[in-house]
């Protein structure tokens, strides 16, 4: 008991002398950084200067090049829709078939940047003996996981802030106007999307790695999911679709009300789930992400939605995303704060 006050004792003194300010000469005073962010800070070093991640970083800006190269070539050809005055959104739908659109790279690297991120954070650090003397220290336990996690965001969300000016840049020089308010708001709503949907993965990695000890089963477990969303869920879908499709003369509301339950199924594939919202996003002349009716389509203008409605559109998609990340990263946190660590 008496070991025990003392070390709660150490603790609080040692957090109250970090949050003191230092005097120096010339009654200069600094404030101590808060072991949290010493902690993102280190890893944020660890993960831009490792060659996963500078693989991974210029896999996607090459793809983000090539993508764009090839829209910037088909303006020419692409006139007389609804889409003519969104210039800047054309940048990342446009392709001439040789290359998909830059949103396609997306939906198929962004899993691999996130799983090649977090599968070891925690398991690494078990394996070289220096978590339990990093937890040996007076410093709180769920630092370690939330620091990890935090510190890969940034370095997420900074690629694909990089990434989106790049774009903007590269549409300022080649077409020389400037993006309108709505294409900015919705090109920064698609950034966004996407640091949700690579959020995800990366969540979903850290919980892997808290699961199994060995670095290799996490990075292949997550790989395994990513292929059976991207490969394997979709042929499941179909053939469970035709299976159950009902038989027989059916009314045009049997027929819409299966579909939707069709695409329902496909709604628990965080993939599908990034491409409807990116695609309402970065095309404004989408009004619905599903079947509908003669009835309903009935007093509709074709006219580019505003990004308000858009918004409001892919909320759903939006919601069911961060949903799952918040879920996978709970499931992580509580295996962690449970997790028995031995000093090697």
């Amino acid at each position: 008991m008496n070991e025990k006050l003392q070390k709660d004792s150490l603790k609080r003194k040692w957090t109250r002398d970090l949050g003191r300010k230092h005097s120096s000469i010339g009654s200069k005073e600094d404030k101590v950084i808060h072991p949290f962010w010493v902690m993102v800070c280190k890893e944020i070093s660890d993960q831009v200067r490792s060659w996963r991640f500078i693989i991974m970083a210029a896999l996607i800006a090459l793809t983000c090049l090539g993508s764009l190269y090839t829209a910037l070539a088909q303006f020419g050809k692409h006139s007389g829709s609804a889409e003519d005055a969104f210039f800047f959104l054309n940048l990342f739908t446009l392709s001439d078939g040789t290359l998909p659109p830059f949103t396609v790279f997306i939906s198929f690297l962004g899993p691999l940047l996130g799983i090649s991120l977090g599968f070891d954070a925690i398991n690494s650090e078990q394996n070289r003996g220096t978590l339990s003397r990093l937890l040996s220290q007076p410093i709180y336990r769920d630092y370690v996981i939330n620091s990890k996690f935090v510190a890969d965001l940034i370095v997420i969300s900074t690629l694909f802030v990089a990434l989106g000016l790049l774009v903007l840049g590269s549409g300022l020089i080649a077409l020389g106007i400037p993006p309108t308010a709505d294409e900015l708001a919705r090109l920064i709503s698609f950034i966004l999307i996407s640091i949700i949907y690579v959020a995800f993965w990366l969540n979903l990695s850290i919980l892997f790695s808290v699961a199994f000890r060995q670095a290799a089963t996490s990075a292949l477990s997550g790989i395994a999911i990513w292929l059976f969303f991207s490969i394997f869920y979709n042929m499941i879908v179909d053939l469970l679709a035709k299976a159950i499709a009902p038989k027989g003369m059916l009314t045009e509301g049997q027929i819409v009300e299966f579909q939707n339950f069709v695409l329902g199924l496909m709604r628990f594939n965080p993939s599908q789930l990034f491409s409807e919202a990116t695609i309402t996003l970065l095309m404004p002349s989408v009004r619905s992400l599903g079947a509908l009716t003669m009835q309903q389509l009935e007093g509709a203008l074709p006219t580019p939605l505003p990004i308000g409605q858009s918004l409001l559109m892919v909320w759903p998609q939006v919601t069911g995303l961060v949903a799952g990340s918040i879920l996978l990263f709970g499931l992580g946190y509580y295996l962690f704060m449970r997790q028995e660590i031995r000093p090697r």
